[in-house]
């Protein structure tokens, strides 16, 4: 009786002992689970600042040591190990390890490595991703001046930029298609996209923008505008000051004449010759005025202008009304479109 007792006595006091081992067990493996490296992965643009963080939960006076992607040591603690003037120390503790990496360029992105100094070694890794800026793009491509008809190229270059860069064209406001091509050149892009059109006079002047869109560059797009020179032959037409020559009057009439370059000079004739009256004709520029209309004014008035690429010519048909016959139509034309009252003078 009494060997039995004895017997659960001891067993009692086993059991006790195991527990309390496995307790302190327990404990110790909790504090080894926090005593791990923790990073994250960076993304920053070329030529900034990369804060590279590793920090530990629990550390018991473990030192703490980055290293880049070649697996040189960069630091370990706050001791410096590569001799490079952009690796800065930012802070140094037995939690934590922050070191800097300025100036950065794509040659710095890689897998660096932060690692505790236990037994054994516990590692982790912090992706560091570098965003290449793109350069400021040209448009190449297109000479000036292009003569209508033409079918000219456009194309906008942008090189460095990681990832590709993304090209859109726009004439004046509105959008328009090109056709895109990317090329690696070692770790960036070089991106082209080309326009090619068959320009006229309606061209001249017309402002063709390319715009490069990228991360690294936020909300603010580098723009480069290329404003083209379209050259055509010239077109004339007449306008006149009143819609009724009565005599007496004072009578303009201008040569609206559009081409590129501008058709000048503007040359004025009557019946096909020269004016006849040149103290009460008097041309200035595309002007011709006729101080005082009588009679002898009637006739066909052609105004003519040239460039480079041709001539063109107009006629206007000047019929002088007298006050009598004046008194007779203006209610008539009174009564009638501008456009439809002419047909009462013009032939």
């Amino acid at each position: 009786m009494i060997l039995q007792r004895h017997l659960v006595f001891l067993l009692y006091s086993f059991c006790g002992i195991a527990s309390k081992v496995g307790a302190t067990t327990k404990t110790k493996v909790k504090g080894l689970s926090g005593q791990f490296p923790l990073t994250q992965n960076v993304t920053v643009t070329e030529g900034g600042t990369a804060n590279m963080t590793c920090r530990v939960e629990y550390n018991d006076q473990t030192s703490l040591q980055w290293s880049n992607p070649a697996q040189q040591t960069l630091f370990f603690g706050d001791k410096k190990a590569l001799r490079d003037n952009r690796i800065e120390l930012v802070r140094a503790t037995w939690a934590e390890l922050t070191i800097s990496i300025s100036d950065i360029s794509l040659s710095d992105e890689g897998q660096y490595t932060c690692s505790l100094f236990t037994m054994p070694v516990k590692t982790t890794k912090a992706f560091l991703t570098v965003l290449g800026v793109p350069e400021r793009p040209e448009i190449t491509g297109f000479t000036k001046p292009a003569m209508e008809g033409d079918e000219i190229t456009l194309i906008c270059t942008t090189s460095g930029s990681k990832p590709a860069a993304h090209i859109r064209w726009f004439r004046n406001d509105k959008e328009v298609t090109g056709t895109k091509e990317v090329n690696a050149t070692g770790k960036s892009f070089t991106v082209k996209s080309t326009l090619q059109l068959q320009v006229d006079q309606s061209d001249d002047g017309v402002a063709y923008t390319c715009s490069v869109e990228h991360v690294s560059l936020s909300s603010n797009p580098y723009q480069v505008t290329e404003v083209l020179e379209v050259h055509y032959a010239p077109h004339v037409e007449i306008s006149h000051s009143v819609i009724i020559p009565q005599e007496g009057q004072y009578f303009k009439l201008e040569c609206v004449s559009k081409g590129n370059p501008l058709p000048e000079p503007v040359l004025w004739s009557k019946d096909g010759g020269e004016l006849p009256d040149i103290e009460r004709m008097i041309v200035e520029g595309r002007e011709l005025t006729i101080t005082a209309l009588n009679k002898t004014d009637n006739g066909t008035y052609r105004c003519e202008a040239s460039n480079y690429l041709g001539t063109s010519g107009a006629e206007y048909v000047l019929f002088v009304y007298g006050e009598w016959l004046w008194s007779k139509v203006g209610h008539y034309i009174g009564n009638r479109a501008l456009g439809k009252s002419s047909a009462l003078y013009r032939k």
